[in-house]
């Protein structure tokens, strides 16, 4: 468990590591990467937008005159994207790898190679990379693959069936489902990598309530101005801030002692606080379904991770 108060203060020295932070340009993924940039380490910053990304990296410049970041085009909506940015990546090592980046309660839509808009960017996307990146992790000693998931996953597991959500799209029902995949990804990858002997640890993480953009990214882009002034108002009244939110990433991604398929959250009611092992729903560690989705994953990328073949 982690110690009570853990905060940024206890992020260990990280100079000569490398990470990749995924929708790194606001929110939590922009808090994450500010400090483990301002610890020491390389961090770069796998961003859609190259415009809100560059906008990112000089702030970050302005808060961390020393920071070691650069700037990476990631569209985790279209494969093409995903493989031209692991192709392009210059390093031959990756020790974090922050799968943070996604969409929430947004209306109906398709990726660039036909998928349900939040299971294609919340989990395939993220599947693909991360299996693309795979060999750099495993050649790093004591590299950590971090998947933001959320409390939303209790809304729905995934329905093999229909991972696509076709036949009746409910936002909210559609966000669980990618953030139930997202920790059903976790536990399969913990499987395998143990079964390899693998030195990297595979985990999750959840910021509770914390006030970020995805609230009222969804509202705004249908035009539902009554119900982005609502989501805004809950954010500042209920919400924990952006800084808070990204502790149990930071404490999944750097603590020691982490263990493979924990899922850290915040203390309070899995609401806000010091971040510690945080419930899931059990159907998240059904080796059965994990399984299932995994291999539906790479039939649908075409990324087979081939080092972790049984």
């Amino acid at each position: 468990m982690a110690a009570a108060g853990w905060t940024t203060a206890d992020i260990p020295d990280l100079t000569g590591r490398l990470a990749v932070v995924t929708g790194a340009n606001s929110g939590l993924g922009y808090v994450t990467t500010r400090e483990l940039a301002r610890r020491g380490a390389k961090v770069v910053l796998a961003c859609r937008s190259g415009t809100r990304g560059s906008a990112a990296v000089e702030r970050l410049l302005g808060e961390v005159p020393r920071a070691d970041v650069e700037l990476g085009a990631l569209d985790l909506g279209d494969l093409a994207s995903v493989r031209d940015f692991a192709r392009r990546l210059p390093y031959d090592r990756v020790d974090l790898l922050v799968n943070n980046a996604g969409v929430m309660a947004v209306p109906y839509g398709t990726t660039a190679d036909g998928f349900e808009t939040q299971f294609g960017v919340n989990h395939l996307g993220h599947f693909a990379l991360t299996g693309l990146l795979l060999p750099r992790l495993l050649a790093t000693p004591g590299a950590r693959v971090v998947t933001v998931s959320s409390l939303m996953h209790v809304l729905a597991n995934i329905d093999p069936r229909h991972l696509n959500s076709r036949l009746r799209y409910r936002r909210w029902v559609v966000y669980g489902r990618s953030k139930s995949a997202n920790l059903l990804f976790t536990h399969e990858l913990a499987r395998r990598l143990a079964a390899r002997g693998a030195d990297v640890v595979a985990l999750a993480a959840h910021p509770g309530y914390a006030a970020t953009n995805l609230q009222t990214a969804g509202p705004r882009a249908e035009g539902r101005r009554a119900v982005e002034r609502v989501m805004a108002a809950a954010n500042r009244v209920f919400a924990q801030p952006a800084a808070a939110g990204a502790l149990p990433t930071l404490y999944a991604a750097t603590a020691d002692g982490v263990r493979a398929d924990r899922f850290i959250g915040p203390s309070f009611a899995m609401w806000r606080g010091a971040p510690v092992p945080s419930w899931r729903a059990p159907w998240t560690l059904d080796d059965r379904v994990s399984l299932r989705l995994w291999d539906e994953s790479v039939r649908l990328t075409g990324v087979a991770y081939d080092a972790l073949a049984p």
